[in-house]
């Protein structure tokens, strides 16, 4: 096992994977932008290095600084956290040149999954379901129209790299194709350097379905059991749970082995998520990505299985052959994203945190990203905390969950609590009947 790792991100999760690697007994380094001195996971951590200003372009995603930062505290292991270079095959490539451990899969790997429409076509040959779609990279709006015909209405169109939901969009007929079209070659291009769009089928009232995996150093990879991801805004995820409320036992095994299957045809080694959509009308799925790194949503796995993820990261990334103690799943686990935004847009917000009082009691778990007296900046994504739950079953689980988002209070900068709340509320999601389209729906009332 290597003895120190620098953490490549900020926030809550730079806060999370610093917490396991001290436990571990490895020293953690943090790496900071001028606007992000006053957070916790700065103090935190062992050592910390200021590696810019607040431009992301110029500090997080400034690989040869991260890679200087590396240099100049003698770090043996970078962990990427989620966004920023995470899912940079360059930058994984450089660490492992500088004999560095990279804590994630191998670079190929992260580049082959990168490419939606490649790791679409690579699915197929590994036999794991994937829905009708094009099969090389969409071009221009013409291309996409006659695709469309050949695909037929409705369907997603988005850039074929990144994720996050960025740039995505469902067309319904030729007006709307080409605008979704447009918007995603933009954000493909501003987002991703290129403009490759990839079209495929978008099935209604579909349920967003993922299998965390874990790739072991011996060649092995194992599937830890399902998460829901059907709570979104924009395409991007709000609430997630495990087990999933609607995928019934045939349908987990099948999801589980294909997500195996899609880890070996690859060789993945670390933690990983093979995501589906599910139509809950024929009980079936097909692949949607591959996404190389941790999720944000990975807390909810470990509240039900006792593995703690960035931990099995390390020993994977140190060549450590055995794999997680087995451990049944057991109870029922809940996320919620707590966003600084406007509720009712969902437009970013800014400002300094008056008060911060978090919820305490049993099966509660909180990793956050700010405290009170830190301001929220306009640099980085809106994410303050997530706030997840516990229970013995569902039912257990939203009450623990009611009480809890009760009791978090945070004032001086507006937030998504209102809408997380609502959403308790709210039939579907109490019924476990929700889908993609669920907030639109219970803001529609």
């Amino acid at each position: 096992m290597f003895e120190s790792v620098l953490v490549a991100n900020r926030g809550e999760i730079a806060g999370r994977v610093v917490h396991t690697a001290q436990a571990m007994g490895l020293k953690a380094i943090a790496v900071y932008s001028e606007a992000d001195a006053d957070l916790p996971y700065v103090a935190e951590a062992d050592e910390a290095v200021l590696i810019g200003p607040a431009d992301p372009a110029r500090s997080y995603l400034n690989a040869a600084a991260v890679l200087e930062a590396a240099h100049r505290t003698n770090a043996q292991a970078v962990h990427p956290g989620y966004g920023f270079l995470a899912e940079s095959a360059a930058f994984a490539r450089a660490v492992a040149e500088r004999d560095l451990a990279w804590v994630g899969p191998p670079p190929l790997v992260v580049a082959r999954m990168g490419d939606k429409i490649n790791a679409r076509n690579l699915m197929k040959e590994a036999g794991v379901p994937v829905s009708p779609g094009a099969w090389e990279p969409v071009p221009d709006a013409a291309t996409a129209l006659e695709e469309a015909e050949r695909i037929g209405y409705p369907v997603l169109v988005k850039p074929a790299a990144g994720g996050g939901g960025a740039g995505l969009g469902a067309a319904y007929d030729e007006a709307s194709l080409r605008a979704a079209f447009e918007a995603a070659h933009t954000a493909a291009v501003r987002l991703f350097g290129h403009g490759d769009v990839l079209l495929e089928r978008y099935v209604e009232g579909a349920r967003h379905v993922e299998v965390q995996i874990l790739g072991l150093a011996d060649g092995t990879v194992v599937a830890l059991g399902e998460r829901e991801c059907s709570v979104q805004r924009r395409f991007q995820k709000v609430v997630e749970e495990t087990p999933s409320p609607g995928v019934g036992t045939a349908l987990r095994e099948r999801m589980l082995a294909a997500a195996v299957r899609a880890g070996e045809a690859v060789g993945y080694r670390g933690a990983g998520t093979v995501e589906f959509l599910v139509d809950p009308v024929v009980q079936d799925f097909a692949f949607l990505e591959m996404t190389t790194r941790l999720q944000v949503e990975h807390p909810v796995t470990e509240l039900v299985t006792g593995i703690d993820l960035v931990e099995q990261q390390f020993r994977i990334a140190a060549g450590e052959q055995a794999g997680p103690a087995a451990a049944a799943p057991g109870g029922h686990a809940i996320e919620f994203r707590v966003h600084a935004e406007d509720p009712r847009d969902f437009r970013p917000a800014t400002g300094e945190i008056k008060v911060w009082e978090e919820p305490v009691g049993d099966g509660i778990r909180i990793d956050a990203g700010y405290y009170e007296g830190n301001t929220v900046t306009p640099y980085y994504d809106s994410l303050l905390a997530k706030l997840c739950v516990h229970g013995d079953d569902r039912a257990h689980a939203l009450a623990r969950a009611r009480a809890a988002l009760g009791a978090f209070r945070i004032e001086g900068v507006a937030t998504n609590l209102p809408l997380l709340a609502e959403l308790l509320d709210y039939r579907e999601f109490i019924d476990g009947t929700y889908d993609t389209g669920v907030v639109a729906r219970m803001r529609a009332r």
